[in-house]
This record gives structure tokens, C-alpha cells and sequence, in this order.
């Protein structure tokens, strides 16, 4: 059995691990824990895949679900829900999860990684150098870039934490002429605030006048004033951070993978960050095995993750594109002018179109495994989907090109027929 080793313990590196260990291997993640105290917002969506992931004692950290307030294009409104993620808390909960499934815990900072078709030598600080036959590379941003990829507009995040008042769970985003805010306090009285520029046309002062500066900031937003009570705040500590849409050139060969953060990383406007983390995470194991066990299948199954990472990429950066067309108020602002026009101007979610469908062959995961089938393609799954409710969608549009519906869906259960049925008129199929 070939000896695994992930580099990151983030959720997508938790979620390799522990896909890997219910394929039967032995899994080594080695991972200089975080250090800055963080908080996330996250939808049930990142929730529910976080539970799908089997990492049930990270989801203790999610607190109470907040009310979101948005200020946006001068239009107020508290329609979204967001659950605050206490990163420290969370992180805590994935050691337990990973810890719980056997896999080897190692902390520690990677200082050099030395990778060849033998396999991979990882210096750690502190201790003697690991060796593994597959390297799983889940260092977020901070992994090495690999080369040159697509890249978004350049942004950076300043992160402000500090105690403050104990209350009510409570967040809120608003838009800038400069940027976009993001704040929340949780009811302990932790709170955050976090500003998002453009690196070339921010006019920021130096490091020792950051501070100074973001508390400027907050003290000029009424919505920022009315979330935190204007109290004190105490053990004020700043953090800044890239946030610039980062796609890799390259996310997998024969014996590595990169996922999460390291393969993709999404503008953090779409409050997506998670859920594309795991969404390219989840995805890995099968990929593993099949480079590992069926080696003459290496190409489709590099194929495979490549494809759907950029797919996942491009969906994500769409929609950012579209919340940021919105706001209206600086079209001419460099901030606003720049992200408002990329990555393209294909739309996020193309219209239906039934007649466009067309069957072809495509990399698929069946039983842990990549192999290739017929799947359907469409305007918004241009990669194709093979099955819905366990109908394989392939023999099932060739019988409607030549049968009623009725007969066509005749040997379809209740619940099945319920389902094809409602994917088949989101299509644009009228009967």
C-alpha cells in the first residue's frame, strides 16, 4: 500500500485524509497549525458539506446562525443567513476528526519538499525528513505556486480582531468606494473586521499606520458603528492577507495532487471559500486511487480533476463578476472597474437549452475509481452529468428523442420520476 502524505490541514486536506483512510490507506499530514484567530462566514451549503465530509467534531464550531446585514449599491437589506465559523475552534474540531480515523498527525513547519517519479522527500522543522510515494499538496495560498496560472484582479484583505462588548451573534457586508467590508462580533464579544482593496490603487499607509488607518475606516461607516456599539476595543491585532483569485496552471500528476486553496483559490466575496476547498477535495481520493491501482487510466483521471477545477474556478469568479456588476455607484473606481469585468462576460448561469443537449464520453468516479462513461452536457454542466437519482442520463435522453415522455420514464420509480422529471424541465424540456 503506497505511504500517503498531505501537507495542510485545512478542510480540504482534512477531507483528502479522511477520504483516503476509507479507500484503506495509511495517511501521514503534516501541518504548522494557524496562528491568527479568524472567523468565517458560512451558509448551511458549507455546513452540510462539511458533515457530507465526515468532519462532524470541526461543525462544533460553528455558532448560532446571524442575521447578515448588506449594504450594497446604497440598498439595505438582512435576507442571508451565515453561520460564524471560529477558525481556532474549527480547526480543533478537524484535528479531533483526522485524529479519530488514524490519520498520523505531524505538527510542524515544511521547510523543503524534494519530489521526483520515485516519490517525495519533505524536510520539517524540528524533526527527520518524511518520505512518501503520493504527495498531497493542501498548503492554502501559501503553497508554492507551481508555475504561472490564471490570476484575478490583485487584492488584499486587513483583518481586524479585538475584544469588545459580549451581545448578539451579528455580521454584515457592505460595499466601499474603494473596496468592500466585511464584519461580524460574535456574542462572547470577539469581534472582526476586515477590509478588501485593490493592491495597485489602495492608497494604504505603511505597516505602523495600518492600525490607525483601519480604525478610521470603521469609525466612517455608519453600519460598522451601529454592529460594534462604538465601545472599546481592546487587543486590537491586525492581519493582512492576499485575497486575489488564484487558479494553478497545473493541479495533478502522476504522484501528487493539489487541492483546495493550493489548486484554486476564489475571490473571498462569494463566502464560498470552504465549499470550493472541499468541492476540489472531495474529488481527490478517487483520483488517488485510481493513479495508484489502475495506472493505464492516469490520463483521464488527471483529466478529470483538472477539468473540474478550472470549471469550479471560472463558476465562482462568474459569480463574483455578476455581485460586483451590482454595485452601481463607481463604475469608473479601479477597485469596481477592473472586477466587474472579469474573468469574462460568459454568463454564470447560461439560459436552458433542451435542443443543445448532447451526449458524449467523459471521465466519471464510479466505486472509488475514475473511468469513462456517456454523460449529458449542458449549457451549465459543460462538463456533463452522468446520473440523477441513480438514472444514468445518457440512455435516457436518446429514448426521449424518439418516445413520448411518458413511455421513456415508464420504468423510473415514484421519487426518480419526481427528480428527472424536475431536472429535465430545468432544461428547457417542454413535453
Amino acid at each position: 500500500m503506497s505511504a500517503m502524505l498531505i501537507l495542510g490541514a485545512g478542510p480540504a486536506g482534512a477531507a483528502v485524509a479522511l477520504g483516503l483512510r476509507r479507500l484503506g490507506y495509511d495517511v501521514t499530514l503534516v501541518s504548522d497549525w494557524r496562528r491568527f484567530a479568524a472567523l468565517e462566514g458560512v451558509s448551511v451549503r458549507v455546513l452540510d458539506a462539511l458533515r457530507g465530509a465526515g468532519l462532524t467534531h470541526a461543525l462544533e464550531g460553528a455558532t448560532l446562525p446571524s442575521q447578515r446585514q448588506v449594504s450594497w449599491n446604497a440598498q439595505q437589506h438582512a435576507q442571508n443567513i451565515e453561520f460564524l465559523l471560529d477558525r481556532p475552534r474549527f480547526d480543533r474540531g478537524l484535528r479531533e476528526d483526522l485524529r479519530l480515523a488514524g490519520v498520523e498527525l505531524i505538527e510542524g513547519r515544511v521547510m523543503a519538499v524534494h519530489s521526483e517519479a520515485s516519490g517525495h522527500r519533505v524536510s520539517v522543522e524540528g524533526r527527520a525528513a518524511i518520505t512518501a510515494d503520493f504527495l498531497v499538496e493542501s498548503r492554502g495560498r501559501q503553497a508554492p505556486a507551481g508555475g504561472k496560472g490564471l490570476r484575478g484582479p490583485e487584492t488584499v484583505s486587513l483583518l481586524n480582531r479585538w475584544q469588545g462588548a459580549a451581545g448578539k451573534n451579528a455580521s454584515a457586508v457592505e460595499s466601499l468606494e474603494d473596496g468592500w467590508a466585511w464584519m461580524a462580533r460574535q456574542a462572547n464579544g470577539q469581534c472582526y473586521w476586515q477590509l478588501t482593496v485593490d493592491v495597485a490603487s489602495a492608497e494604504l499607509p505603511g505597516k505602523a499606520q495600518l492600525l490607525d488607518y483601519c480604525r478610521a475606516r470603521r469609525q466612517a461607516s455608519a453600519l460598522a458603528q451601529a454592529l460594534f456599539g462604538g465601545v472599546p476595543e481592546r487587543d486590537l491585532q491586525l492581519h493582512a492577507r492576499s485575497s486575489t483569485a488564484i487558479l494553478g496552471p497545473q493541479v495533478c500528476g502522476d504522484n501528487w495532487i493539489r487541492v483546495g486553496d493550493a489548486a484554486m483559490a476564489v475571490d473571498p466575496l462569494s463566502g464560498n471559500g470552504i465549499f470550493q476547498s472541499l468541492s476540489s477535495a472531495l474529488q481527490a481520493p478517487a483520483v488517488i486511487n485510481t493513479l495508484i491501482r489502475a495506472p493505464e487510466r492516469a490520463a483521464l483521471a488527471q483529466q478529470f480533476h483538472q477539468q473540474r477545477v478550472e470549471q469550479l474556478f471560472l463558476r465562482f469568479a462568474r459569480i463574483g463578476r455578476d455581485f460586483y456588476a451590482d454595485e452601481q455607484r463607481w463604475p469608473e473606481q479601479p477597485f469596481w472597474r477592473a472586477r466587474q469585468r472579469w474573468p469574462d462576460a460568459e454568463p454564470a448561469h447560461p439560459q436552458p437549452d433542451f435542443s443543445s443537449l448532447r451526449i458524449q464520453r467523459a471521465p466519471v468516479l464510479r466505486d472509488g475509481l475514475v473511468e469513462e462513461a456517456e454523460v449529458v452536457v449542458t449549457a451549465d454542466q459543460p462538463l456533463g452529468v452522468w446520473h440523477l437519482q441513480g438514472v444514468e442520463l445518457a440512455p435516457l435522453l436518446r429514448r426521449l428523442q424518439i418516445q413520448p415522455a411518458q413511455q421513456a420514464l415508464a420504468d423510473l420509480t415514484v421519487e426518480q420520476g419526481k427528480r428527472v422529471r424536475s431536472w429535465l424541465l430545468g432544461q428547457g424540456y417542454r413535453p
